[in-house]
């Protein structure tokens, strides 16, 4: 490579400091920022029937386990109207099929696929910014209580 340096991956996303705190860990940052935790919101009314219910199905569980702060609510509002989009998708794709006709009257794809994809990336991104999925989950929630380890430990 003519003088290009190549980047690595960014590796593991770090763990939240109060995350750290909690964990007794000593490589907590003292001078980090502490914003304040959400104990209870109600969907934004602007979102879409099926965005807020999603709101409301996610919310309480990120408020219980402390990891939903104010600055996180856009990223919250962004996976709610991501996922409505995916279901709308999915609703115009199962009524009109993979396959439509195009402005030429020729075989086109059905432009709802590509708002699906685009939908089911856009929540991967913001549901990993709030730990909905499990290895972000563990990384911003850690062990569960209660948890004995790895049930697959002695394979």
């Amino acid at each position: 490579m003519s003088g290009q340096s190549v980047m690595p991956g960014r590796g593991r996303k770090p763990k939240p400091n109060q995350k750290k705190q909690l964990a007794g860990s000593k490589h907590t940052n003292p001078d980090s920022v502490d914003f304040q935790l959400i104990t209870d919101v109600d969907a934004p009314e602007w979102l879409p029937e099926l965005a807020q219910k999603m709101w409301r199905t996610v919310a309480p569980h990120l408020c219980k386990e402390k990891v939903l702060a104010v600055t996180d609510l856009h990223n919250l509002e962004a996976f709610c109207s991501a996922y409505d989009s995916f279901r709308q998708s999915e609703i115009h794709i199962k009524e009109n099929g993979l396959v439509m006709l195009g402005a030429t009257g020729g075989p086109i794809k059905n432009p709802a696929c590509t708002v699906k994809n685009e939908s089911l990336r856009q929540m991967t991104m913001y549901g990993a910014a709030l730990g909905l999925d499990p290895a972000s989950r563990g990384r911003l929630i850690g062990k569960t209580a209660g948890g004995g380890g790895n049930d697959f430990e002695d394979f």
